[in-house]
C-alpha cells in the first residue's frame, strides 16, 4: 500500500499493523547488509526510530558505486571523437550532415537500452539483482571493445547497440540502492550514488579525447598498423578494461538484495514474521497496475521529458563545440571537447557532494525536482552567446581552418563554465528522481519493475533525443538564411519549458495517491 510522507512529499511503503514495525520504509531499510541471521534483522528493525539515522551499509554502497561508474564511462567516452569518427568513415562530404550520422550512432545505444531495460528489471526480480548486474557490465565491455575495432558505419552501430542492450541493467542497480536505504539516510546515500555518473562523465570524455588517434599523438608508442587502421581502439580498450575490472569487483563484493533470494539463505533458521511477509511480496506488480498509479504515470512523463531535455543539451553542446564559428559554433578540437565534458562532470560532482545532501534534507523533493528542470530553458537560451564571443576573435588560417585568439579562448572557457554549471544544476533532478521512484513503488517486491517502467520512459526519450537534436541542429546551421540558424534554440527552449510543465504533475500525482489511500478502507 502506498502512503505519503508529508515532510518530504514522497510516498512510502506500508504494511498491515502487525508488520509495520518491521518493514515500514519510513522506519528502516527493507533489507540490510547482514542477512545471515533472520533474527538479527528483526532485532535491528524495531529500535531504529529511537536510534535516529540508520547506518548505511558502506561496503555495499561502495560496490554499487564502482559498478555504476562503468555505465557513464562507456556511454560518454565516444562523445569527444564521434563527429571526427564520422568524417574518418567518409560517410558524407557535407560537414553539416555530420551531426545527423553522429546522432544515429549515439541514439543506437539508447534504443537498444530502451528495448531491454524493463526486461532486465523484471528478470532481476526473478533470478536476483547480482547476476543481472554482472552480465550487464560484461556485455557493455564487449560492445565497447567491438566498437573500437569497427571500421564501418554499420559495424559501429552494431557495437554501440550491443553495449546499449546490456546497459539496460541500470534500473537494477538503482533498485539495489533503494533496497539498502531508508528516509533517514537517503539524503547521504543517493548523492554519493548520484556522484558516479558525473565522475564517469569526467573519465569517459578524458579517455576519448586524450587517447583517440594515438598513432598520430604518440608515434613512438602507437605508430603501428593496428592503431592507424583503428584510431579509436585505444580509448575503447581502456574503457572496456575498466568495465571488466568492475565486473570482477562486483562478482566478489556485491551482495544479493532481492527479498526472495535473501530469504532463502535463512530457510534453515526458525521462521519469523519477516519470512511470511516476504513470501507475500515475491510477485511484483504488473505494468497495468503500476501505470494506473497517477504518481508513477507522472514520473514516467516527467522523467521522459527530463531525459530528453538533458540528452538533447549534451548532444547539441558537443555539436556546437565542433561546428565552425562562421556557421554558428566555436570550432573546438576533439581534445578541447573532451576537456569541456570532463569539466562538466567535475562541476556535477561538486554539486552532488557539497550541495545535494543539504538540498535533499531542506526542501520538498517534488518542488526541488521541478526547480531543477526549470533551469533547462535558460541553458538553451544562453548557449548561442558562446558563438558571439568566438566571433570577436576568430582567426582563419591559410588552410581555411578556424581558431580564436587566446584572449577570446579564455573568455569562451569562462562562458562555458557558467553554462555548464547551470546545466549540471538542472541535471540534479536525476538524483531527486531516483528518490521519488523509490517511494512510488507500491511494495518492496515491485521496486525493480517500477524502476524498469519509469526508466523505460526515460530511455525512450534518450533513444530518439540524440537523433532529433542533432538533426535539428544540422538543419539549422546548414541554412543559408541567417535567422534560420537559430531555429534549434527556439524549438529547444519550447520543449524545455514543456518539460518544466510536466514535472509539476508529480505533486499532483502525490495528492491523487494520498486521496486514494485516505478513501481506501484499512
Amino acid at each position: 500500500m502506498v502512503g505519503i510522507a508529508h515532510h518530504t512529499g514522497s510516498t512510502s511503503y506500508k504494511s498491515n499493523a502487525s508488520d509495520e514495525t518491521l518493514l515500514n520504509d519510513e522506519e528502516q531499510p527493507f533489507l540490510h547488509e547482514d542477512f545471515d541471521d533472520a533474527f538479527k534483522l528483526e532485532d535491528r528493525a524495531r529500535p531504529t526510530r529511537s536510534h535516529g539515522v540508520t547506518p548505511l551499509p558502506m561496503a555495499q554502497l561502495a560496490t554499487l558505486c564502482v559498478v555504476r561508474l562503468v555505465d557513464p564511462i562507456m556511454f560518454t567516452q565516444i562523445f569527444p571523437y564521434v563527429n571526427e569518427m564520422i568524417d574518418h568513415l567518409h560517410l558524407t562530404e557535407d560537414p553539416s550532415k555530420t551531426g545527423l550520422y553522429s546522432g544515429i550512432v549515439e541514439s543506437s545505444f539508447a534504443i537498444a537500452q530502451l528495448l531491454t531495460i524493463y526486461q532486465w528489471a523484471r528478470l532481476s526480480d526473478k533470478i536476483g539483482r547480482k547476476p543481472v548486474i554482472l552480465i550487464g557490465i560484461s556485455g557493455i565491455a564487449a560492445g565497447t571493445l567491438m566498437m573500437g575495432l569497427s571500421n564501418t558505419f554499420w559495424g559501429v552501430i552494431f557495437a554501440r547497440s550491443l553495449a546499449g542492450f546490456f546497459s539496460g541493467n541500470s534500473a537494477v542497480v538503482q533498485s539495489v540502492i533503494g533496497e539498502i536505504t531508508d528516509h533517514t539516510n537517503q539524503a547521504v546515500a543517493f548523492p554519493i550514488y548520484g556522484l558516479c555518473w558525473p565522475l564517469g562523465a569526467i573519465i569517459g570524455p578524458l579517455l576519448g579525447g586524450t587517447f583517440s588517434n594515438p598513432a598520430t599523438k604518440w608515434p613512438g608508442l602507437f605508430d603501428t598498423e593496428l592503431f592507424r587502421n583503428f584510431p579509436y581502439l585505444l580509448p575503447s580498450l581502456l574503457a572496456a578494461s575498466i568495465a571488466f575490472c568492475g565486473a570482477v569487483f562486483g562478482f566478489f563484493a556485491l551482495e544479493e538484495t532481492l527479498p526472495s533470494k535473501r530469504r532463502r539463505r535463512a530457510d534453515s533458521l526458525p521462521s519469523s514474521p519477516i519470512d511470511g511477509y516476504q513470501e507475500k511480496l515475491q510477485q511484483p506488480a504488473s505494468i497495468g497496475s503500476l501505470f494506473a498509479n497517477p504518481l508513477i504515470r507522472a514520473l514516467c512523463l516527467s522523467g521522459g521529458a527530463l531525459s530528453f531535455t538533458n540528452t538533447a543539451f549534451d548532444v547539441i553542446f558537443v555539436l556546437y563545440c565542433y561546428t565552425p564559428v562562421n556557421t554558428g559554433g566555436i570550432a573546438f578540437t576533439a581534445a578541447e571537447i573532451g576537456l569541456a565534458l570532463a569539466s562538466s562532470g567535475l562541476i556535477a560532482a561538486g554539486l552532488q557532494v557539497f550541495f545535494m545532501p543539504y538540498l535533499l534534507r531542506r526542501f520538498d523533493h517534488a518542488k526541488m525536482y521541478n526547480t531543477c528542470v526549470a533551469i533547462f530553458p535558460w541553458v538553451f537560451s544562453l548557449l548561442p552567446l558562446l558563438n558571439l564571443i568566438a566571433r570577436r576573435g576568430v582567426i582563419v588560417g591559410e588552410d581555411g581552418a578556424e581558431s580564436v585568439t587566446p584572449a577570446t579562448k579564455a573568455l569562451l572557457w569562462v562562458g562555458i563554465g557558467i553554462l555548464l554549471a547551470l546545466a549540471r544544476s538542472a541535471a540534479l533532478a536525476f538524483s531527486v528522481n531516483m528518490i521519488l521512484i523509490k517511494h512510488s513503488a507500491p511494495d518492496p517486491a515491485s521496486l525493480g519493475v517500477t524502476n524498469g517502467l519509469i526508466l523505460f520512459a526515460m530511455c525512450g526519450a534518450r533513444a530518439f533525443g540524440p537523433a532529433f537534436a542533432s538533426s535539428l541542429f544540422a538543419f539549422s546551421v546548414g541554412s543559408s538564411w541567417w535567422p534560420a540558424r537559430y531555429v534549434w534554440v527556439v524549438i529547444m527552449v519550447v520543449l524545455a519549458t514543456l518539460a518544466t510543465t510536466l514535472s509539476r504533475r508529480i505533486a499532483d500525482g502525490m495528492k491523487a495517491v494520498a486521496i486514494q489511500q485516505h478513501q481506501r478502507p484499512s
